[in-house]
Order: structure tokens, then C-alpha cells, then sequence
């Protein structure tokens, strides 16, 4: 008899635990920040077959909780980007998947102006103290050797200056394969996401493993 009234009794002391602030409180998944422009954005898809929903829906199944949050706007060139940056992290993300560049590259803007513009944004992750995964882009051979070897070379630079991880090609296994593209040629189709994420899942997840 005695034991049932304390089992009676054990849901009414817990409540009263919590509402005392007497029990820890559950820690809230990891905040992941999509920081980028239309690749990650999901143009052109169903959310469901964007990149935020297929990450999410990966790094669940390899077991990892995380609050993803796709703060990213398609057609944002880095300059851009660096523009909102401020206003994005009130979100107060605990990590962040950087990718600008590919509207720089489409408009032939001077990758000099993109290496200042991210470098600002790296500055501002490293002052708030929020890891960064950085993601390179590569540019047309259209547009010249010297554009492209410019152009190419700022992510791994600035990979090293600020010594972050980086992902050296956001469209690896994808970029020109007419079957993976959107009619655009320039936007993953679903089966194209499916490959990017696959390639980089072993790169978020680290990134998420030294929070």
C-alpha cells in the first residue's frame, strides 16, 4: 500500500522538481546554419528534395540530432551574403555551412572582391566563436586561366588563414553532368543533391563531432 501512494506521488514530486529547477534541463540539438546562396537554398526543388531536408534527413539516419537552419538566399553573391550576415545569426547558430561564390563566378566579378567579402564573413564567424565549414566553388575554364586560378585559390587561401575545414567543391561529383542538372545546367536536380550530400556528409559530421 505504501508503495503504490509513493508511486502515486513519484509524477506530482517531479513536476514540482521542475518547476523548482531542481532536475537538469535537456540540452537542445546543435543549431547548424546553411549560410550560402541558391545550392543550398534547394532551387528549382520540392523542399522536401532540397539540400537542408536531404542533409537533415542524412544526418538522422547516421544518428546525429540537429536543428538545421537554411538561412540561404538564391542569386546572393558574396557581397550579398556578407550584407545579411548580421541578421542571420540572431539565429544564434552553433555551427555554420558557408558556400558563396558561384553568382560571383556567373557574373565575372573579381574573385578579389569575393576573398574580402568572405573574409569578412569568417572574421565575424571567429569573433561570435562559431565553427565554420567552409565550401569551394570552382570556376568555368570559360573564363580564363588567370580568372580560374584566381578565382579557385581563395577558398583553399583563406581555409588556411583562418584554419577552417573546407570542402573543396560544393558540386563534386555533380557540376557538368547534364543527368544530375536542372534544364539550367547550373542547379542539382533531387538525385544530384542525393550525391552532394552523400560526399559531404563525413565533413558536416565532423564539424558537428568538435561542438
Amino acid at each position: 500500500m505504501i508503495e503504490i501512494l509513493r508511486d502515486g506521488l513519484r509524477p506530482i514530486i517531479l513536476l514540482a522538481m521542475l518547476a523548482w529547477g531542481a532536475l537538469p534541463a535537456q540540452a537542445a540539438p546543435p543549431k547548424l546554419m546553411l549560410f550560402g546562396d541558391s545550392l543550398m537554398a534547394g532551387y528549382g526543388l520540392p523542399a522536401e528534395q532540397g539540400f537542408a531536408a536531404r542533409l537533415q534527413d542524412a544526418l538522422e539516419a547516421d544518428g546525429y540530432e540537429v536543428n538545421i537552419v537554411n538561412a540561404s538566399v538564391s542569386g546572393d553573391t558574396s557581397a550579398a551574403g556578407l550584407a545579411r550576415l548580421d541578421w542571420s545569426l540572431a539565429e544564434r547558430p552553433d555551427a555554420v555551412l558557408l558556400e558563396f561564390g558561384g553568382n560571383d563566378m556567373l557574373r565575372g566579378l573579381p574573385p578579389q572582391d569575393l576573398s574580402r567579402n568572405l573574409t569578412a564573413m569568417l572574421e565575424r564567424l571567429r569573433a561570435e566563436n562559431i565553427p565554420v565549414l567552409l565550401m569551394g566553388m570552382r570556376a568555368s575554364p570559360g573564363l580564363g586561366a588567370s580568372y580560374v586560378a584566381a578565382f579557385d585559390g581563395v577558398f583553399p587561401q583563406l581555409a588556411d588563414r583562418f584554419d577552417v575545414p573546407l570542402y573543396p567543391f560544393f558540386l563534386e561529383g555533380v557540376a557538368t553532368i547534364a543527368v544530375l542538372n536542372q534544364a539550367d545546367r547550373i542547379h542539382p536536380n533531387a538525385e544530384g543533391v542525393r550525391i552532394i550530400v552523400g560526399k559531404m556528409l563525413p565533413a558536416v559530421e565532423a564539424l558537428l563531432k568538435g561542438l
